[in-house]
């Protein structure tokens, strides 16, 4: 009996001893280790990585940007029944622990012991779980283990246990770039967390411990296996009912990705705002959560992108089919895992699907497009596939479809009612930067279709502020990121002329000026002949004519004669004040032939000075970024024509060039649009956005164009429309449409650029590598459809909107011959008041001259 006191004592003391060891050693490892210990006191402020999110003006998803999805969510706005499934998986004693669980600790000790060493289970609760995840590295040490005991133990000293479980499911990583529980629910089920069914809760909460392994994606039943589990610890904890339980335990997994839905097609506006927002907010733009709202109304790009494909696709018809993508040589049996196989390489373009011939016959073609659809081609749906010879030449339209598809033919169908892609755009996988998701098939039969090799831009700008509508950069970002609504620098052809003829009025000349149009030569060392010799389009000439009818049908000589009398210096010099820089401007004759290196965006807003009354606005896309809380850190305040503020009539400035060089715009290198790899941005042109943060006056933009001026140029240009080269757009039934056509050598480049008083559209059509677009395909023919059923579509219902006649422009009478005011008889024609006394003067000195001279011949 003595002997059993003395060992228990024994005992008892080595117990005590052991203890006593462990606590000094905790002591000293924590002596050691807490200076180095981060402060938590971080966590209470802490900002979780988010995508930077770009918005459409009324609040549509453009893109987001950023390498994490990632929502985050409050504590409070966290469903029980999701909160009581991740701590029925990962830490059911989490709110009445200290932060370790010690239980779990003597485990993990124990095994260590038994194991010879094999570190085994961590036993780590969520507190510890956290600080790993924000603080420490995750490799297997003991010393790293002992460090995460120390910081769980500080958080749960200074932070709540809802604080430390709102960090926990916010921080984690749950699978396929999803972090945090709302991102996994948004990913996996598509769902906001408050629709989660308990099932759901229960999946998303078994991801947690291996999320690249057990997720619903990657492997199901292992996943399930662990989802059944967390049911049973969910009920054996009554945080669920019986009858909850045996209905989770029944539910599928119906998982699938849920890519976050793009409700917007801007790929190259997206891109210049991501590189626009880094350069005003640095790295961290792209993972602090900030919102930018754009200037992009989403029903105008919508507007835009359907013109703008859908005419290239009928631009692309009318040259013929340049045959198939691929070809595969398909074995006899060929079944869908090989169609399959050869489709894998080939992704939808704008609602244009790629699918294999798999039959083929005099009246009939069958393709897979996927294992759930098969489309069947008759002779009608490809009854445009004309064989392409070249740009102005296409051969007989086919009589048997196996004379155009051939079985292993990897071709593109398109499924609409509308001019090929139309309608399909809307349905196409409209994600910034991607095109590869799969689109809703649209009503209709499906047809042959084909990519177009032929590119075009739209930029759309309000005259008033410079605010950018819409802007469409090229058929697909996916196949070409080269953003040709600000990036390429092409001829404008005759688009460029109404500067000119503005010039023009400045200097004395008039709407009713006789001008010859009649051929001219100027001598040109670097010629062969040593003269250029410049021609109209159609090689023909009408002689003497006025101003107004010379633009009207775009005389080219009659532009060269008018630049040769007015200066190319001062043309030059007065062309900057539509916004273009001298060194994208030639310093010769051919300036008057549009041979200038402009961008759709520098055409645009060249015209809007002509659509608001002469002032000069700056092109902008981002009208104000929020941080995460919504706060407002970067406010728009552009520059605005506001002709009729009442800081611009009480300090009224002389029309005249900016006093400050523009900064809209950074001059274009010439290198040529084929090497067509880069993302928007660079030395090409490029909006400016800088402007300060709002204050309540108006910032007036420079009144670089006497506003009499303007109306005599806008006049001319609505007749462009109501009979000239525009003539087309009468068909839209508006009366204040006013453009121009432009058209380059060899049909290199088709432009139509226009407005009225609410927008500024430029429309540019061509090929990369400044191939021609073919025989016949003026600006008229291949740009000014685009231009009219974007116009069409956003104006519609809007009313009748252009300038009004100002003061100092007279109405008068002249004689079409000679262009002078006319005392009876004679034509209406419009010109500035001073300009009616002079030409009047010159009538009457006319006059008396003739007078004069018959008097002479009578004697």
């Amino acid at each position: 009996m003595r002997i059993l006191k003395r060992l228990l004592r024994y005992a008892l003391y080595l117990a005590l001893a052991g203890i006593l060891f462990v606590v000094g050693a905790v002591g000293v490892a924590y002596w050691l280790l807490a200076p180095r210990l981060p402060s938590v006191a971080v966590l209470r402020d802490y900002h979780m990585q988010v995508p930077l999110r770009v918005l459409s003006s009324d609040g549509k998803l453009i893109a987001s940007f950023g390498e994490t999805r990632r929502i985050p969510v409050r504590i409070a706005d966290v469903p029980a029944r999701l909160k009581n499934a991740v701590l029925s998986a990962e830490d059911g004693d989490f709110y009445s622990h200290p932060g370790i669980d010690w239980h779990g600790i003597v485990r993990a000790g124990v095994h260590v012991i038994l194991s010879g060493g094999d570190k085994g289970p961590g036993g780590s609760t969520i507190t510890q779980q956290v600080a790993r995840n924000f603080f420490l590295s995750p490799e297997k040490l003991y010393s790293r283990k002992l460090t995460e005991m120390f910081i769980a133990l500080r958080m749960e000293n200074e932070l709540s246990k809802d604080q430390i479980l709102e960090l926990y499911l916010n921080k984690m990583f749950l699978g396929h770039r999803a972090y945090g529980v709302a991102a996994a629910a948004s990913y996996y089920y598509g769902k906001t967390l408050d629709q989660l069914s308990v099932a759901q809760c229960a999946t998303i909460a078994s991801t947690f411990q291996l999320p690249s392994v057990v997720n619903p994606l990657n492997n199901p039943k292992r996943m399930i296996a662990r989802r059944d589990w967390v049911l049973g610890q969910m009920l054996s904890n009554r945080f669920i009912t019986q009858a909850e339980y045996d209905e989770a335990i029944k539910e599928p997994n119906d998982a699938f990705p849920h890519e976050q839905q793009i409700e917007v097609d801007a790929p190259y506006l997206a891109e210049m705002v991501r590189q626009q927002t880094l350069e005003k907010l640095g790295n961290d733009a792209l993972t602090e959560g900030y919102v930018v709202h754009t200037t992009v109304s989403s029903t105008d790009q919508t507007a835009a992108n359907e013109a703008l494909r859908g005419k290239l696709s009928a631009y692309d018809r009318r040259h013929g089919y340049r045959g198939p993508e691929g070809h595969e040589e398909l074995p006899a049996q060929a079944g869908p895992e090989d169609y399959d196989r050869v489709l894998a390489g080939y992704t939808s373009v704008a609602g244009m699907m790629p699918g294999i011939v798999t039959e083929t016959g005099p009246k009939e073609a069958k393709v897979y497009l996927s294992a759930k659809e098969t489309a069947t081609l008759s002779l009608e749906s490809i009854a445009w596939a004309r064989p392409y010879v070249n740009e102005g030449r296409a051969g007989a339209t086919p009589t048997r479809v196996d004379a155009v598809l051939k079985r292993g033919d990897v071709v593109r169908l398109i499924r609409s009612e509308k001019d090929d892609i139309a309608e399909n755009a809307k349905a196409a996988d409209t994600a910034a930067g991607s095109e590869t998701g799969k689109a809703e098939p649209q009503k209709g039969p499906w047809r042959l279709t084909q990519i177009p090799a032929v590119q075009a831009a739209l930029v759309s700008l309000d005259p008033e502020d410079g605010a950018v509508r819409a802007l469409v950069g090229g058929f697909s970002f996916v196949r070409s990121k080269f953003n040709r609504a600000v990036m390429a620098a092409r001829q404008p052809g005759s688009s460029f002329k109404p500067y000119l003829y503005s010039a023009a009025f400045e200097r004395g000349f008039t709407p009713a000026s006789i001008v010859n149009d009649a051929p001219v030569a100027f001598p040109d060392p670097s010629r062969p002949d040593g003269m250029w010799t410049p021609a109209n389009d159609d090689n023909k000439f009408d002689g003497p004519m006025r101003l107004r009818e010379a633009l009207v049908q775009s005389k080219n000589l009659v532009s060269v004669r008018l630049l040769d009398a007015i200066g190319v210096r001062f043309v030059r010099d007065y062309a900057t004040r539509f916004g273009f820089t001298p060194d994208a401007l030639p310093q010769n004759l051919s300036l008057a032939l549009g041979t200038a290196s402009v961008s759709p965006m520098a055409m645009a807003r060249g015209y809007a000075v002509f659509a608001n009354g002469g002032y000069l606005i700056t092109p902008y896309f981002i009208s104000r970024i929020d941080d995460r809380d919504g706060k407002p850190v970067y406010v728009a305040n552009p520059e605005r024509a506001c002709a009729d503020c009442q800081e611009r009539l009480l300090n009224p400035t002389p029309p005249g060039p900016p006093t400050q060089p523009s900064t809209a715009l950074i001059p274009a290198k010439p290198a040529s649009a084929g090497s067509a790899g880069g993302t928007g941005t660079g030395d090409a042109v490029l909006p400016a956005d800088a402007h300060d943060n709002a204050t309540e006056a108006p910032k007036l933009a420079p009144h670089v164009i006497d506003v009499r001026n303007d109306y005599l140029i806008t006049s001319l240009m609505l007749d462009v429309i109501k009979r000239g080269t525009g003539s087309a757009a009468k068909a839209l039934g508006r009366d204040d449409l006013a453009g121009k056509t432009g058209s380059t050598n060899d049909h290199r480049d088709a432009w139509f650029v226009g407005f009225n008083g609410d927008y500024s559209t430029a429309v540019w059509v061509g090929f990369d590598d400044f191939s021609s677009l073919g025989r016949g395909e003026f600006g008229a023919k291949a740009a000014l459809p685009i231009w009219m059923d974007y116009m069409g579509s956003v104006l519609k219902d809007r009313p009748s909107h252009t300038l009004a006649m100002p003061p100092g422009i007279a109405t008068v009478q002249i004689d079409p011959g000679s262009g002078l005011p006319s005392a009876g008889g004679g034509m209406s024609e419009i010109m500035k008041v001073e300009d009616v006394d002079r030409l009047r003067a010159q009538a009457q000195q006319k006059q008396q001259e003739e007078q004069q001279d018959h008097a002479y011949d009578i004697f």
